[in-house]
């Protein structure tokens, strides 16, 4: 089993948009029991995935009672693939994991599932927080989405400094993300780093949100749909290489 974390400093980036499309690709091109864990209080995964919370167990339950993980665990109507979903009471996760003061308890929780599935995917909220904190202990490869963009850089140099100074080996995969190659300052970025995996901005992405569903479930020969799959068949080449 391989943790897959969809993380980024800043907000605006198409971090929910990489989480979802490659959960698809995991579960149908890789045919990998999949379990992608929405841990943004937004829940625009959860919504993408065309899942709707359950109200009787919140999502923070799994980390303030004694709840299996594998009791929030939702079947999504795509093949191989399965989802935590997310909800308004992650707000306060952060306040939370500092008042617990448990440090891995996001990678014991993990743990619990690992028997259930090949790879976990996790769409994490913005910002550097004791969230990320967890999500950086638990993860072994970080994929970062950075638009093309002197802020957005700014904000992965960050997060690569301050991975830096961890003791783990988590891995960073950074991805240029919603990428206009008609724009000169996106076609500068994307000449200074040529090897960084490229998502394009398009309409078709855009539609995800009125389908809920994955671009590869329903536009498949897209370049778009082409994109999320190279990005992925990339990841599973760096996690071999890292085992």
């Amino acid at each position: 089993m391989a943790t897959i974390a969809i993380y980024s400093l800043k907000g605006g980036v198409g971090k929910t948009t990489l989480a979802v499309n490659l959960a698809w690709c995991s579960a149908i091109t890789s045919a990998r029991r999949t379990l992608l864990w929405d841990l943004d209080p937004q829940a625009a995964s959860t919504y993408l995935a065309g899942v709707q919370p359950k109200a009787k167990d919140p999502a923070q339950a799994v980390f303030t009672k004694d709840i299996e993980p594998s009791k929030l665990v939702r079947h999504t109507d795509i093949e191989r693939l399965d989802l935590i979903p997310a909800d308004t009471s992650l707000r306060t996760l952060d306040l939370l994991f500092h008042e617990i003061d448990k440090k891995k308890r996001l990678a014991k929780l993990l743990g619990q599932l690992d028997k259930a599935y090949d790879r976990m995917l996790l769409d994490c909220p913005p910002g550097l927080t004791e969230t990320s904190e967890q999500v950086m202990r638990a993860a072994d490869l970080i994929v970062v989405p950075v638009i093309p963009s002197p802020l957005s850089a700014r904000a992965f140099e960050e997060v690569s400094r301050h991975l830096g100074k961890q003791k783990g080996k988590t891995a960073l995969m950074p991805v240029h993300s919603m990428v206009d190659r008609r724009r000169k300052l996106h076609a500068e970025a994307l000449e200074h780093h040529p090897d960084w995996p490229v998502i394009p901005m398009a309409s078709i992405v855009e539609s995800m949100a009125v389908r809920r569903r994955p671009v590869g479930g329903f536009a498949p020969r897209t370049a778009a749909a082409r994109a999320f799959a190279d990005l992925w068949q990339a990841i599973e080449r760096r996690l071999a290489a890292q085992s």
